[in-house]
């Protein structure tokens, strides 16, 4: 399976023929073309060496690997697109994460995402420092060729300009940060993809919250003393259970038991709420919902290991992830 995507790595955006050319979004290969050519000047300069795209399949690669599986299993013309945005919130993450980030640093950092985001949708911007970012070079591409809602970007960075040390103080507020830094990315798929159905949103902003209080539930053994926990002041309160214990997370502390239990439960309730959709969706949504697979088998194995965090199944990467992502790809199911 890592020689398969290995693979797929090496042709994901590439002319089989030539190797160097990339591969357009309308599956139609991107020619070398004159300075002439108004139409690829208004989408972005093009990228002659693919060094954009390929340092932000990287960048998801390192950072985010199991959305880096899930964006290789979509269409090719959709890949391109799905990785700059990809790279783009891995970026904006990376700007506050770390304890030795200065919260005026990351202030600063956040600003630059969010100015920039204003760059990449003026039609001169590519004068400007963004041709000389990947990342945003791949952004202006995919905003100049598909039409994606500027309020779903900014809320990625938005809603991240929080303290680290600031915890949640009920399950709503942890559930509205959820939505707004996983629920928006999984709406600018569907943007890129042209998907336009209310239902099919309602879905993205449940599994959006699964992912990401899921998410959240991991980073609690890797962050450590260094940020709040993501358990909700209130659900501590209920169980008698301080933030020290839920961070040190002994096999033998039935009230963090009861705490995670109860968090987890939540994620797994819109995780089943986004499974709902009705079968008549167009067949681009199971593949842009292909996260649900991975927060699934997460919250399956938090369950079996009697929900203690620091478990090994549970901090370690799932090497059957690729073969189950790839199965329900096979048969357009999430």
């Amino acid at each position: 399976m890592r020689r398969l995507v290995r693979n797929w790595n090496g042709r994901l955006l590439f002319n089989g023929k030539s190797g160097q050319e990339i591969v357009g979004h309308a599956g139609v290969h991107q020619e070398a073309k004159s300075e002439s050519s108004t139409k690829e000047e208004g989408a972005g300069e093009v990228d002659k060496n693919g060094y954009g795209a390929k340092h932000c399949m990287k960048l998801v690669e390192k950072y985010d690997y199991e959305n880096y599986l899930c964006t290789l299993l979509l269409p090719r013309e959709l890949r391109r697109a799905a990785f700059a945005l990809r790279a783009f919130n891995v970026e904006v993450s990376r700007s506050v994460s770390g304890h030795l980030v200065e919260p005026q640093i990351a202030k600063l950092r956040l600003k630059f995402w969010h100015d920039s985001i204003d760059k990449c949708f003026e039609a001169e911007s590519q004068r400007s420092y963004v041709e000389d970012q990947p990342v945003l070079r791949e952004l202006k591409h995919t905003v100049g060729s598909r039409k994606l809602n500027k309020v779903y970007l900014r809320r990625l960075v938005t809603a991240r300009d929080r303290p680290h040390t600031h915890g949640f103080e009920t399950v709503r507020e942890l559930e509205e940060y959820a939505e707004q830094t996983f629920s928006s990315l999984l709406l600018l798929l569907l943007e890129v993809a042209g998907v336009r159905d209310l239902q099919v949103d309602h879905a993205a902003s449940h599994l959006g919250k699964a992912q990401g209080i899921a998410t959240l539930l991991r980073a609690i053994p890797l962050a450590g003393r260094q940020q709040a926990a993501c358990v909700p002041l209130e659900v501590l309160v209920r169980h008698g259970v301080s933030q020290e214990r839920i961070i040190r997370c002994k096999s033998d502390d039935k009230g963090v038991e009861e705490c995670i239990f109860e968090v987890a439960s939540a994620a797994n309730g819109h995780l089943k709420l986004a499974r709902q959709l009705k079968d008549q969706v167009s067949p681009l949504v199971p593949k842009i919902f292909l996260t649900a697979v991975a927060t699934d088998a997460y919250l399956e194995r938090l369950r079996r290991a009697n929900f203690l965090l620091t478990h090994k199944s549970c901090t370690g990467r799932d090497s059957m992830l690729p073969a189950r992502l790839f199965w329900k790809s096979l048969f357009n199911r999430y």
